[in-house]
């Protein structure tokens, strides 16, 4: 019964919550429970795959060489998707290319459960629950609803005119992420750098809602950053590579030919300074960003990276970039091609994944409205 987990809540998180999964110390526990989830925005970019898609199967591989007693899970975040407007044929498709990207990125579906949000009712149903204990004052400090409603950083939900243009949904979307984390009690969740103020947010709610409960049934979990520095936008370096940029040669997809990728990277904006090549984010960003794609693909750090090439001129170093790029996208681009006209096998594998989801879910859910007294 479940009475007898009850006992004295943590209301702390005094201990290191944040690590790298680069990091030669880190080791995965062997109950650990991984979980993390992507937007269905669509084939993956550069930055989909080398900034998260890469680093699920890295960990899934890890987990199966050294036979760990964990199944990590994965999901298409289809519900968070529809935070903006979306065309239904628009968002089927996408869905589907999100969840044939995830695995011709390199995640076995036979190691890791991979599924749509939306098949497994209780991340919505956990959402409720959660929100119950989220004080609204926690969700006007983040940072993305301020972006995606266009307004400023300092914009505050005491401002009529902000809270006048603002959705629920988009408001309240850190609590539906806290859910997704916290149904499946995962203990580890790999993320880029731009989530991971929405995970320490993860961490305040899951100390809220085991104060709720009266007990320390949610682990905290910890955010495991991506090794990767962001990738940049080719032709804007000051922002994130992005699906949503118009301008067409700044971002390079997984399903790019080689001459794409060729045209894509010679046309990428770099600078004038003459000299060495260095890494300097801030003044050189377009030469960091090339130099940020060539250590994420050979899984070195930059400044190994940039003792092999500091002499180089540019179009030397973009030319390294161009092969280092056709060699890695070739796997993935021919695999996406292969299951994109396979819809009986990504049907098969969602609903094993949904099932296997939802074996969990399910008792997290009944667990907890048993301890609400909700049973």
């Amino acid at each position: 019964m479940l009475r007898c987990l009850r006992r004295s809540y943590s209301s702390a998180a005094s201990v290191e919550l944040i690590a790298s999964v680069r990091d030669p110390k880190f080791r995965i526990p062997g109950d650990a429970t991984i979980f993390s989830g992507i937007q269905p925005t669509g084939i993956f970019h550069l930055g989909n795959y080398l900034g998260a898609t890469r680093v699920w199967s890295d960990l899934t591989e890890r987990i199966s060489e050294e036979k760990l007693n964990s199944e990590p899970m994965f999901m298409v975040a289809d519900l968070h998707s529809i935070t903006v407007p979306q065309i239904a044929s628009d968002l089927r498709t996408m869905r589907k290319q999100a969840l044939a990207s995830i695995i011709a990125c390199g995640v076995d579906p036979a190691k890791a459960r991979l599924f749509y949000q939306s098949t497994v009712p209780e991340h919505s149903e956990l959402n409720w629950v959660i929100s119950c204990s989220t004080p609204v004052g926690m969700l006007n400090r983040m940072t993305q609803w301020k972006s995606k409603a266009n307004l400023s950083s300092g914009a505050s939900l005491a401002d009529d005119a902000s809270l006048g243009g603002v959705k629920l949904g988009l408001l309240a979307y850190p609590t539906l992420m806290a859910a997704d984390v916290l149904l499946y009690r995962s203990t580890h969740v790999p993320v880029g750098a731009d989530q991971a103020q929405h995970l320490e947010l993860t961490r305040e709610l899951a100390i809220k809602t085991n104060k709720l409960l009266r007990t320390d049934y949610f682990p905290v979990p910890k955010t495991l950053l991506a090794p990767t520095n962001k990738i940049l936008s080719l032709k804007n370096p000051l922002k994130k590579m992005s699906k949503s940029d118009p301008e067409p040669l700044s971002k390079i997809f997984i399903t790019d030919s080689d001459k794409d990728i060729k045209t894509k990277i010679n046309k990428a904006i770099t600078d004038s300074i003459d000299g060495k090549i260095t890494y300097n984010p801030i003044e050189r960003p377009g030469i960091a960003n090339l130099l940020t794609i060539i250590s994420a693909i050979e899984r070195r750090p930059v400044s190994q990276i940039l003792n092999d090439v500091e002499n180089f001129e540019k179009r030397e170093l973009k030319a390294l970039v161009v092969e280092r790029l056709t060699t890695e996208i070739k796997g993935p681009r021919e695999r996406f091609s292969e299951l994109m006209k396979n819809d009986a096998l990504l049907n098969r594998i969602s609903k094993e994944g949904t099932e296997k989801a939802r074996e969990v879910a399910s008792k997290t859910i009944k667990d907890v409205y048993e301890l609400m007294g909700l049973n």
